[in-house]
């Protein structure tokens, strides 16, 4: 597969390249909004072209597909034009700013006939995998109750538009919450029904929450407690179920690098549960390959995208209304 890149980030040089490369993908092209900053881009990575002009980006036939990781107010515009020129399309989470946004991307993807997916790369750790198994052969009988604890300390190099620019979209529920909330549809196989939150600002940054704690009802009836945060350096990241028959903790698995460790306790004890070491974005671009080629569907698609979306919206709403709020997927 040809690429090119929507945006010169962070997360692109740091795994997405990488991986595309690592499943026999070619880039193409970059896309930067400051010329200087996007030719030492390409010249860094290895990338041939580097350009500020999306029309001219999407104009080239030989790109197969783009990877958008712009700023989150972004990605519509950019997510409907790549659509538009027949590419398909790896996006960043959260899709869009609203709802609605986000819904439109997918339609219009899916009456184009390109494939259109999320990069919510927790479902693509060996950790959540084996975690998913174990839930769905019934190993913890019937899932009473979820904890996410998502609290982190969000790096210096990384702040900046993520807590200082609502417009563009920061704050910690868009950037985290997001991640949780697919994390937990991806194990549970159902969508929260209704939230309520509470969020607050330490001062870390300007005009965003930097920390949020939430609880979800299920349809099921399970109850999820989440917790995410830009401002806690020593609390680790972790996921537990708790069901009828058995408790599963899993710690430090809720991170880009396939670490951290999974136990189930149960009547007959505590066991260490193993867990393929893979790495995360090499696995869920071969997933796309698979897509794109028509042989599969990749990890998480558009639907995913708009689901995570709408639950992070719905705790936002929650934070800010002091109410409980229904969770509006948007007829999906």
């Amino acid at each position: 597969m040809r690429w090119a890149l929507i945006g010169a980030s962070r997360i692109a040089s740091s795994y997405m390249i990488e991986a595309i490369r690592a499943q026999g993908g070619d880039i193409l092209s970059v896309l930067s909004s400051d010329a200087a900053r996007g030719e030492g881009y390409a010249r860094e990575n290895g990338i041939g072209r580097s350009l500020t002009d999306l029309d001219q980006l999407l104009a080239d036939d030989s790109v197969d597909a783009v990877y958008i990781s712009t700023t989150n107010e972004k990605h519509h515009a950019q997510a409907l034009a790549a659509i538009a020129a027949g590419k398909h399309i790896l996006c960043e989470k959260p899709l869009a700013m609203t709802l609605d946004d986000a819904c439109e991307m997918v339609r219009a993807a899916k009456e184009k006939g390109v494939v259109f997916a999320t990069n919510h790369h927790l479902r693509n750790a060996g950790s959540h995998l084996a975690i998913r198994d174990l839930i769905r052969s019934g190993r913890i009988g019937e899932v009473l109750s979820a904890r996410v604890f998502h609290a982190v300390h969000l790096p210096e190099v990384l702040q900046g538009w993520r807590i200082n620019d609502a417009a563009a979209g920061g704050g910690v529920i868009p950037d985290i919450t997001v991640h949780d909330a697919d994390t937990v549809r991806f194990h549970l196989g159902e969508d929260p029904q209704e939230v309520v939150a509470k969020a607050g600002a330490s001062g870390m940054g300007q005009g965003v929450e930097d920390s949020v704690m939430s609880v979800w009802s299920m349809p099921s009836g399970a109850m999820v407690e989440s917790h995410e945060s830009f401002t806690h350096p020593f609390a680790g990241t972790g996921i537990e179920f708790h069901g009828t028959k058995g408790s599963l903790f899993a710690r430090n698995v809720m991170t880009q690098e396939p670490t951290g460790e999974i136990v189930l306790v149960d009547a007959d004890g505590e066991h260490a549960i193993p867990f393929a070491k893979h790495n995360l974005y090499e696995y869920a671009l071969g997933l796309f390959k698979g897509a794109v080629a028509g042989t599969g569907a990749p990890s998480a698609d558009g639907v995913d995208g708009i689901k995570s979306l709408a639950v992070a919206l719905a705790v936002r709403e929650a934070a800010q209304t002091g109410q409980a709020v229904t969770v509006n997927y948007g007829g999906f």
